[in-house]
């Protein structure tokens, strides 16, 4: 009886076996069919114009051409050569550094301060979401705000001063090379700090607090755990917010030609607005355009690149040591 039951039992498990299969392929099936849109969507918004674009680099589309000729290097050469490109290049890091450099120094000590056991400020909650409020403005509406600002010749910063006796006549800020630089630079820095610091701070809680707590009990001073600690076990979320901000800060729009348009002598014309321009104004040159596009995506996978493995060869040499 026992063997009798027991093949029943197999015969059961085996007939079933088959149908737990045929409806885990229906169950599969369903997968493919809720991924299949984003997939359908990347080709047709993301893959399809990249390699477009490519292919007009190559090409001397430009005005209101309907056929594309290939040309081989020639609108390479041409952007090269062309000095209005390289002076966008050359703003394009000069906004970043400018902005980053004091981004990631308060983003640092924000963190530091917000995540410090000891400290044990209050508040932490509110003053997060007050740094993080720049970042969910829309730029057209801090554009328009500094626009207004710093306008000339009776901007609110301009009365203000004149009320202090701090100026005898009123300034124009964005008729200065330097000024303009420093007030898109600021704003950058203004937008993102809040961000770069709570990723920051995400970075920091999750470190062990036992070594914190080691370190303590060997007399360790909050700096030293900051330094020889917090630092180095926070290299990889520092490689990210530096290669997402460079990333970011090459392709600078929005800020700079809602502001001043690139303005004053082009001091502050991004690479983006010279694609920008290129593509849509003027002679339309969709062939330049798409060149300095393909340029832009080179720069910014070599220089990820040469940030990755300067990271890494800091890291192995550390590690032999």
């Amino acid at each position: 009886m026992a063997t009798s039951t027991e093949t029943t039992t197999e015969k059961d498990v085996a007939e079933k076996r088959p149908r737990n299969l045929a409806k885990r392929k229906n169950t599969d099936k369903w997968g493919y069919f809720f991924v299949a849109p984003f997939f359908v969507f990347f080709l047709i918004f993301n893959f399809y114009p990249m390699f477009y674009t490519i292919y007009l680099s190559f090409t001397d589309l430009a005005g209101w051409a309907t056929e594309a000729n290939f040309v081989g290097l020639q609108n390479y050469t041409t952007l090269l050569n062309n000095q209005l490109y390289r002076n966008s290049v050359v703003n394009t890091f000069i906004l970043w550094v400018i902005n980053f450099v004091p981004q990631i120094i308060l983003a640092f000590l924000l963190a530091y301060w917000f995540t410090n056991r000891r400290l044990n400020l209050k508040g932490t909650g509110f003053f997060k979401s007050m740094f993080y409020l720049p970042n969910i403005i829309t730029a057209a509406s801090v554009a328009l705000i500094f626009r207004s600002l710093f306008s000339y010749p009776r901007g609110p910063l301009n009365l203000i001063m004149l009320d202090w006796g701090l100026i005898s006549t009123p300034v124009d800020f964005y008729r200065s090379v330097f000024s303009t630089r420093l007030i898109v630079s600021f704003i950058q820095f203004w937008m993102w700090y809040g961000q770069t610091s709570i990723v920051l701070q995400a970075g920091i809680l999750g470190i062990d607090d036992s070594l914190f707590d080691a370190a303590r009990v060997d007399g360790a001073t909050d700096w030293q755990s900051f330094t020889k600690i917090t630092m180095p076990l926070m290299k990889p979320i520092t490689l990210y917010v530096l290669v997402t901000s460079l990333i970011g800060g090459l392709q600078i729009f929005d800020i700079p030609y809602l502001l001043t348009g690139g303005g004053p002598a082009q001091s502050v014309e991004t690479m983006m607005i010279f694609i920008y321009k290129q593509a849509f104004q003027g002679g339309r040159n969709l062939n330049i355009a798409s060149t300095a596009s393909v340029f832009l995506l080179i720069m910014t996978a070599v220089i990820s690149l040469f940030i990755f493995n300067s990271f890494r060869e800091r890291s192995t040499k550390k590690g032999a040591r």
